[in-house]
This record gives C-alpha cells, structure tokens and sequence, in this order.
C-alpha cells in the first residue's frame, strides 16, 4: 500500500517524464480506468482511447498532484470523470446527420446520444441550483461530490466537525430533491 509521501514522488517522477514512473502509474490505475470508462463509453475500442487520453492529461498535469487536496486514486479517477463528460459531451454536441434533412423529424425513441445530451442539461440545470443552496451546503455538495473528497477530507478542510459536514450534506441534498421535484411537477 502506497502512503501519500510514495504518491507524491510517483506524481513528480511521471511530471518528469520519467519512464518507470509513468509505467507504475500505468500498472496501479489503468484497469480502474479501463473499468470506468468501459462502464460509460459504448465499445472496448473507445474505452482503450479514454484511457491513452487520460494518462496523457495525467502525464500533463503530473505536477499539479497534490496529496494534501485528495488521494491519487481519487484525483485520478476525478480526472477520468472529468474526461468521459467531456467525451460524452463532445459525442452528444455532433449533430445525427438522419436530422440534417430539412424538414426530418426524428423517428421512434431518442438515440442514445441524444440521451446523453439530455443527461448533460439535466446536469447543467443541477449545477446551477447547486449554486442557489447556502454557501456550506454548497461548498460540501461541490467537494464531495463534483471533486471527490471524502467527508472527513472535507471536514478538515472547511476545520469543521464531521457531524456538521454530514448535515449540511444531507439538507443540501433534501433541498436539490425538492426543487428538482418542484420543477418536475410545474414544468
């Protein structure tokens, strides 16, 4: 097991360039990423992409690594996130060439980028009233669950007590179920 001192000399190696680094980095994490991308992405193929794109941003951003802001398993794996949204996004913003046809209108159920699209507003529409709740709520909401810290991460970092962060988690959450249900039912 890796401790975080290991997990910082890991990261400025890879910054480096150095190759051993980098393959270790390559070892530890590229099943996971393999796994998460595979879960979100359509075919082998576009999910062995994801992961040569993602140790590429990896290698990139290498010195950025900061071992006191999140493990390096959970900022990899945020990265990963980060990169299959965009890729969905990318995917979903090309236009079906069937729709092009002046006058075309879609047929039958919607295609599956057309659900990612609708995935990606959803998301956007729950960002913004993310950004309407009390600042702890928000800040704990957006730390926890938009960069991947743990509870207890985020307690030390606000130097707040695990229960308080637990509460505002759980009101902030409540409060985005209730608007998001208001908005169902007036919309």
């Amino acid at each position: 097991m890796s401790t975080q001192a290991d997990d910082l000399k890991l990261m400025q190696k890879v910054a480096a360039g150095d190759e051993a680094g980098i393959d270790e980095l390559y070892s530890r994490f590229a099943p996971l990423v393999f796994k998460a991308s595979r879960q979100v992405l359509s075919s082998n193929a576009e999910a062995e992409d994801a992961v040569q794109e993602v140790y590429l941003r990896l290698w990139q951003t290498a010195e950025r690594y900061d071992p006191r802001r999140a493990k390096l398993i959970t900022w990899v794996m945020l990265l990963t996130r980060r990169h299959l949204i965009d890729r969905l996004r990318r995917k979903g913003a090309r236009p079906d060439p069937a729709h092009l046809e002046e006058g075309a209108a879609p047929a039958g159920p919607p295609s599956a980028s057309q659900n990612r699209l609708q995935k990606a507003e959803s998301l956007s529409g729950l960002r913004e009233r993310i950004k309407e709740l009390p600042d702890l709520q928000r800040t704990v909401i957006e730390r926890a669950y938009l960069q991947g810290f743990t509870l207890r991460e985020v307690a030390v970092q606000l130097d707040a007590p695990l229960g308080t962060v637990k509460s505002a988690l759980s009101r902030g959450l409540n409060r985005l179920r209730d608007r998001v249900r208001n908005d169902a039912s007036t919309g």
